[in-house]
């Protein structure tokens, strides 16, 4: 049987650096402490940090080949496990196409953490690149005259059962675990005010479909297959041009069902040169049930209790629909996958009023009451990046500059 967590432990370095490098892996069962994979490497003339990366790759890969689901990566390069944290930023460029294949192979697991440790707590992985090293030397074969110790963590004193300590044990183990690298909790990703790589991150482009009739009369749009005005087909163009501005190269464009959205998604994807159209039942309108077609002024007057009860709660739906916690679940296992299946490329999200604010409150960690402020256009556009960490950046919300001409 596969082991569900395995321990990562990885380092490289350099005679010069730059110098005749070389990298080293270890992988262990998290349980038992078991090596059940070991890689080195010697890659010639490199600096300390090309290798060290070039260890996490390595790492990463066989952990994936031993069909691991997550993993504890441990380095004693306080640089690449900063970065790959995002919370420092990658300024050589030589170590950028690295930090994307690294961020790309975090993407394969269901979660994957990443810790400093101190160099005597590396001696495998050091080891391993020490022995590549002198091959790329010239000196010795690549092999590691060391004992892995069968310990992954060295002892320590137990708290009591009950004991504070052991309290704040569980809690931070028990948001660690739950802390994947979908970016699904903004909340417990690493906090930071140190600007991120933007070329490791999945880009999110989020456009709100072209106007409707419903729109412009102001009416509860849903389900309906309403659509679009005249109006809104030339703000379909507008967008469509704004968007291949803003990202000439996406992997896909992806759409709600509905043919207002699906309309603006080929617009858009026509723009770009025909980039492929996937569409995603996920990213469907709330269904507002028996209140579709209506006005506000209308519901009000028909419904004001189970109004007054919807818009204090986003767990409330309306009579025959569907309430905002149930779009929001939905959403989010659409950016979920979007994010596994497009890591750290960008992809243009074509949906409706509500999806679209309901990611972009999770992703402020922001409350409910937040739905009710943001005011979002049609044919808006909003970015959003995911980092494999859980990191999350806004990058701008509603962007309607190219439809003021219309």
């Amino acid at each position: 049987m596969a082991p569900r967590v395995v321990v990562v432990e990885a380092d490289g370095g350099s005679r010069g650096n730059p110098g005749p490098a070389g990298y080293g892996a270890v992988v262990r069962d998290a349980d038992t402490g078991e090596v059940l994979a070991e890689r080195s490497e010697s890659i010639g003339v490199a600096t300390n940090n090309v290798a060290e990366y070039r260890g996490l790759i390595a790492g990463l890969e066989a952990a994936a080949e031993v069909g691991a689901a997550e993993v504890e990566a441990r380095m004693d390069s306080k640089l690449v496990v900063e970065q790959m944290c995002g919370r420092w930023q990658i300024k050589h460029p030589g170590l950028r196409p690295l930090a994307a294949q690294a961020a790309g192979l975090v993407n394969r697991f269901a979660a994957v953490r990443f810790q400093w440790i101190p160099r005597e707590r590396n001696r495998h992985a050091d080891a391993l690149a020490n022995a590549a090293m002198d091959v790329a030397a010239g000196k010795a074969p690549a092999r590691a005259a060391v004992a892995p110790p069968r310990v992954v963590e060295p002892p320590r004193e137990v708290a009591g059962p009950d004991s504070p300590a052991r309290a704040r044990a569980r809690e931070v183990a028990a948001r660690a675990a739950s802390a994947t690298t979908t970016g699904t909790d903004p909340a417990t990703a690493p906090a930071s005010w140190e600007p991120r790589p933007s070329f490791t991150a999945t880009r999110l482009i989020l456009v709100r479909h072209g106007e409707t009739p419903y729109t412009e009369q102001r009416r509860y749009s849903g389900r309906g297959d309403v659509p679009l005005s005249e109006r809104g087909r030339a703000q379909v163009r507008a967008t469509a041009a704004r968007v291949a501005a803003l990202a000439p190269s996406v992997a896909a464009v992806v759409s709600s069902p509905l043919s207002r959205c699906t309309a603006t998604a080929e617009a858009i994807a026509g723009a770009l040169g025909g980039a492929p159209v996937r569409r995603e039942d996920d990213l469907i309108e709330c269904d507002f049930g028996a209140w579709e077609g209506r006005t506000f002024a209308e519901v009000r007057e028909e419904w004001p209790g189970e109004m007054d009860a919807w818009l204090a709660s986003t767990r409330v739906a309306p009579p025959d629909g569907e309430s905002f916690a149930d779009v929001a679940e939905r959403c989010r296992r659409a950016v979920d996958g979007l994010c596994r299946a497009y890591p750290g490329e960008t992809v243009v999200v074509v949906s409706h009023v509500s999806p679209i604010k309901l990611v972009l409150r999770d992703a402020l960690a922001a409350g409910d009451g937040f739905l009710h402020r943001l005011f979002l256009d049609a044919a808006g556009i909003s970015v959003l990046d995911t980092w494999p960490d859980g990191g999350v950046a806004v990058r701008t919300v509603n962007d309607t500059a190219h439809l003021a001409a219309i």
